[in-house]
């Protein structure tokens, strides 16, 4: 549908933005037969982890000794996993989570020391540029599932999400200024995400910000107790999964078009959606259901 065009367009636009790391994408049979669930990473040299099970992908950063730090490396591997059959009537909805009590602590400090250059730098932070795009993207629900810390490009991360549940221990935090380095790419998707003085004052103090602060501000979609974020966020995706993908699909894409546009355009974008959403068999199928005092059946 719309969102899935999107990813083929920006594939052809090249520079890169589909690249895939070094792994070979994963094949059908990367997904766990085992209960539906979050679970834990299974080992392997990948930083990343995957499993899916009705309609629910669950991608896990897998690296807690480097605090699951955005590596090229870790970079790649959440792209390729993202990426992996993004057009598939079969996903419905993404979940990115992380092993260990930080969720992410950010770009590694040990890629962007000038022993590997300028070049590298460009490749590191394009390349995660590269998936806060895709994320958005996307022609599936993505949801941040968080537990600790997400700071620097971590919290970009969870920002880039469409949804984001974090315990209520969980914190964030952009303190690149601390070290000399402004976090001037989470700023992008802080900036999108939060208030302009919210987000300006965690960009020039480097001061964290609790969940409860940022359930506030609109950084994050709900705050539960540690012992209930596994269960709230499969709750919601389990939702979603039981949805229409292409109403999904077609409505996630006319949503972010439609913000960076006025509101005479806006309602003239999202009106013909709505008329392409009524084309849908889909669409026919919800209304019919309704009428008809049935549940509705969709396609996929």
């Amino acid at each position: 549908m719309a969102a899935a065009a999107g990813l083929r367009a920006l594939g052809a636009k090249g520079s890169g933005w589909l690249r895939r790391g070094p792994w070979p994408l994963l094949t059908a049979g990367f997904c766990s037969g085992g209960p539906a669930g979050i679970g834990r990473p299974e080992p392997g040299s990948r930083p990343t982890s995957t499993r899916q099970r009705d309609g629910i992908r669950s991608i896990v950063l897998s690296d807690p000794k480097r605090r699951n730090a955005l590596s090229l490396a870790m970079l790649r591997s959440l792209q390729n996993d993202i990426l992996h059959e993004a057009e598939s009537q079969d996903l419905k909805v993404i979940i990115i989570s992380a092993e260990g009590p930080v969720f992410s602590s950010g770009h590694d400090l040990k890629e962007l020391t000038d022993e590997h250059g300028p070049d590298y730098h460009a490749e590191v932070f394009r390349t995660c540029s590269e998936v806060m795009m895709l994320i958005q993207n996307h022609p599936v629900p993505v949801i941040a599932m968080v537990n600790g810390l997400a700071s620097a490009a971590g919290c970009q991360l969870v920002a880039s999400c469409d949804i984001a549940v974090a315990s209520d221990k969980s914190s964030f935090a952009a303190p690149g200024v601390n070290i000399g380095l402004f976090c001037s790419t989470p700023g992008v998707a802080l900036g999108r995400a939060l208030p302009r003085k919210v987000a300006l004052e965690m960009l020039f103090t480097g001061e964290p910000i609790s969940a409860q602060e940022a359930l506030l501000h609109g950084l994050l979609s709900r705050v539960v107790p540690e012992e209930r974020l596994e269960e709230e966020t499969l709750r919601i995706a389990r939702k979603v999964a039981s949805l229409s993908r292409p109403v999904l699909s077609l409505g996630k894409a006319a949503f972010y078009r439609q913000l960076a546009q006025d509101l005479r355009t806006a309602y003239h974008l999202t009106s013909q959606t709505m008329v392409d959403n009524l084309g849908l068999p889909d669409g026919q199928e919800g209304v019919k259901a309704f009428l008809q005092k049935r549940k509705p059946v969709w396609s996929h």
